[in-house]
């Protein structure tokens, strides 16, 4: 949708760092001249150029959605990529690096520092520029300008995200700028944020609030403040709000990068984040965003909830510009994009059982989910597993027992599996494909004919990944990984025709920059932060968080907590309520680009990262050597692995820039 442009032999200055040529990044502009070389000056000629210009600035964002562009997808803790393997042309594995704990500042891994800062030139170029097009309105000049200024805060936020404290680019630096005008220092994280914070409200007011279809992905007022709440609740997070271990982070000129804090001060932090939070959630009510309730689930699945809630919770991610959905990345082109290919390599071949399949191209498995992500779903009862009364007195999770009638939409009835599988939230039915689970999905069109009315048990595909089934292992570059698939990222529209596999059907949908629900989380935990689950906003807390557990059909809250586990009144202090929040959060938004951030702004990473990656007895046949835990990777995560460290080569070009702590 957005279009770029090509060639244009404009120097940049990357955030004063090091002179390059724009050309040398990207070929973006193709406004070539009669006779002539290109200039800035050819690109707001027209709106018809401009435009194009106007899409450059949208062309950098983040690779949201893809295996080797997204940090937060193959190089954390929430899904595990099958290394080493061959077929990395279809899902690179430079972010499987950092997983493995193999970042370095001579090799940095995503490393986007120069991308972003080119990015920031060039949204500043819109913004001085966009005003000399001839055949634009004031409005839409003012408009463009704002999405402008959106993009250049946005671009620092993905910067500190990654690296802290950086050098902020209010505007940037003229051509003829001097040597040391270019080394520029980097500024204390408060600054940092607080720039980001302040040109997206500047630039919030002469936003658009919707676009027509062929414009979606262009950023909207609702985009815009809810990517404020994004930014206000992680200046907010512990990571970088009076951070003590990185309070030896001193510049040369004696600036301390991450200051130390009061609790007040601290706290004044989250109160900001919570009002951003509720004035973002009131702006998308103002363009009805809402949850997704499956208004536009095509299937015909009768009067069965079980398989319509299945579908609503996969739809959230990849139902294409479903209605809770309020800023989707559309980048590249689907035609032969990687999101396209992780929709081939990361599912199962579901119908190779009944057709015999063995495609080259499609479900090599290589992509699963570790079982401490399995584990970390809620039990039917809205309760984690390990408190749940049900599962007390001697109970073990990995005990073999066969599908039954009462699962029989999410088990294969008389299936071998695990207790671990039995009476979970329909999430994590909806989220995993397992060994013994259904997967609704790839169905023959005979299927697809019936009417009328629903899908039976056996119309419905199971998983079978043991040794000897149709989906085992295969070799280095055919999984399974784990045991586990990730089921929530594959459409159930997709389709595989042919006995070679070879023609493969997949669904393109708008990767999730941010969405609803995900406003709804960061406001309950804001509020939580600043007063706790008893203070005067408590009621809007729990409505957030009770909002999405009805829709997954689990109790709310505080049913869950009294009713079913073995803690009652859990939730009533500040810190169970922190812990309810951040794990309805892992649940909610699991395989979404979250976990890695979050995991890192709490400061929990190395918690969590020292759980390792564990999967099952993958070369097993026999169910109960299968599901024997199996250790797959022991991860590291250092003081160091919350930030990037700054390249070598951006650290001699630019002295004045300190590394970041423990590189």
């Amino acid at each position: 949708m957005l279009k770029i442009f090509n060639k244009i032999k404009t120097s940049v200055l990357i955030a004063g760092v090091a002179l390059m040529s724009l050309a040398s990044c990207n070929d973006y502009l193709d406004v070539v001249p009669d006779g002539g070389d290109p200039t800035l000056d050819d690109a707001f000629n027209l709106r018809s150029t401009a435009i194009r210009y106007r899409g450059t600035c949208y062309s950098y964002m983040q690779k949201d959605g893809f295996g080797s562009g997204d940090p937060a997808l193959l190089g954390g803790d929430e899904l595990w990529d099958l290394y080493p393997r061959t077929t990395q042309k279809y899902i690179g594995q430079t972010m499987t690096m950092i997983a493995r704990g193999l970042q370095s500042k001579s090799n940095v891994y995503g490393n986007d520092w120069d991308h972003y800062f080119t990015a920031i030139r060039d949204c500043d170029n819109l913004i001085d520029n966009v005003d000399k097009v001839p055949d634009m309105t004031d409005e839409e000049k003012a408009q463009w300008k704002a999405e402008g200024r959106f993009l250049k805060a946005y671009y620092h936020f993905c910067l500190i995200r990654k690296w802290g404290a950086i050098p902020i680019t209010k505007h940037s630096l003229p051509m003829d700028a001097s040597v040391e005008e270019v080394r520029v220092y980097r500024d204390p994280i408060d600054s940092c944020f607080n720039f980001v914070l302040d040109e997206i409200d500047k630039a919030i007011p002469y936003l658009s609030e919707s676009f027509d279809e062929s414009e979606y992905g262009y950023v909207t007022k609702a985009a815009a403040a809810a990517m404020k709440a994004r930014v206000a609740c992680y200046a907010a997070s512990p990571l970088f709000n009076g951070n003590e271990d990185q309070k030896n982070l001193v510049d040369k000129r004696g600036v301390q990068l991450f200051p130390s804090k009061t609790e007040e001060q601290k706290l004044e932090r989250w109160k900001y984040a919570m009002q951003a939070c509720k004035d973002a959630i009131d702006e998308c009510e103002k363009v009805n965003i809402k949850l997704y309730t499956g208004q536009d689930i095509t299937l015909r699945l009768g009067d069965n909830d079980t398989l319509k809630t299945d579908l609503i919770l996969r739809g959230t991610l990849c139902q294409p510009w479903n209605t809770e959905l309020i800023w989707g990345n559309t980048q590249l082109s689907w035609g032969s994009s990687e999101r396209q290919y992780w929709q081939m390599l990361a599912t199962v071949d579901l119908q190779a059982k009944t057709l015999g399949m063995s495609g080259p191209i499609t479900g090599y498995r290589c992509v699963g989910v570790p079982l401490k992500i399995a584990e970390e779903f809620y039990t039917k009862h809205g309760v984690p597993i390990t408190v749940d009364r049900d599962r007390q007195n001697g109970w073990n999770e990995l005990d073999i027992v066969r599908g039954d009638e009462a699962h029989k939409y999410y088990i294969e009835k008389g299936y071998e599996t695990v207790k671990l599988n039995f009476d979970r939230e329909p999430r994590f039915y909806a989220y995993l494909g397992f060994d013994g689970g259904k997967w609704l999905g790839q169905l023959p069109e005979a299927t697809l004919q019936k009417a009328p009315g629903q899908l039976s048990p056996e119309d419905i595909f199971d998983v079978e990944c043991r040794n000897g089934k149709y989906a085992n292992k295969l070799g280095g570059n055919q999984g399974p990984v784990t045991g586990y698939f990730p089921k929530r990222t594959i459409p159930y529209q997709n389709r595989v025709s042919g006995n070679a596999g070879t023609n493969v059907s997949t669904t393109f949908f708008p990767y999730p920059i941010i969405r609803l629900t995900d406003l709804y989380l960061l406001y309950a935990e804001a509020i939580n932060e600043v007063e706790g689950p008893n203070g005067p906003n408590s009621a809007e807390m729990f409505k957030c968080l009770n909002d999405i557990r009805e829709r997954a059909h689990i109790p709310d809250v505080k049913t869950a907590w009294d009713s079913y586990s073995t803690n009652p009144g859990y939730y009533s202090t500040q810190a169970g309520m922190r812990a309810i929040i951040h794990q309805d959060r892992m649940n909610e938004m699991a395989f979404e680009s979250q976990r890695f951030w979050d995991l890192r702004r709490w400061k929990e990473a190395p918690a969590e990262y020292s759980k390792n990656i564990y999967g099952f007895n993958l070369n097993a046949s026999d169910p109960t050597e299968y599901y024997k835990k199996t250790l797959v990777f022991e991860q590291p995560f250092l003081l160091r692995d919350y930030f990037w460290p700054i390249s070598t080569s951006t650290m001699e070009h630019n002295p004045n820039l300190i590394q970041n702590t423990g590189w």
